[in-house]
């Protein structure tokens, strides 16, 4: 498909011009959003917001994933601060990171 520069003028309008945003705020939502760009953390985290409860072993049980790739996205999740794990006895249970994912929601708000 040939564009043509009126073509380019409807893409790139805009009504009002936005600032850059800072080097912290754009180190910050590239963190976090790193932790969500693949789909088995996505559905870990999903499946931890909707828990009440921090979850052990049954994060493996719901997902189609060998116990140490869990264990490693978990690990990835934990290292960006979305998800907090305690060790319980042998076990480590983890629930979402409350103030983490309260941060991003406003990150992607305010982009």
């Amino acid at each position: 498909m040939v564009r043509t520069k009126a073509d380019a003028k409807k893409c790139c309008t805009t009504s009002e011009t936005l600032a850059l945003p800072d080097v912290a705020w754009a180190e910050d939502m590239a963190k976090l959003t790193w932790a969500l760009a693949h789909p088995a953390r996505v559905r870990i985290v999903r499946l931890l917001l909707n828990r009440t409860s921090c979850m052990c072993g049954e994060i493996v049980e719901e997902m189609p994933l060998a116990q140490s790739t869990v264990s490693q996205h978990l690990k990835i999740l934990k290292e960006t601060g979305l998800v907090q794990g305690e060790i319980d006895g042998p076990r480590v249970c983890y629930c979402i990171n409350k103030e983490a994912m309260a941060k991003l929601k406003k990150l992607i708000a305010d982009l």
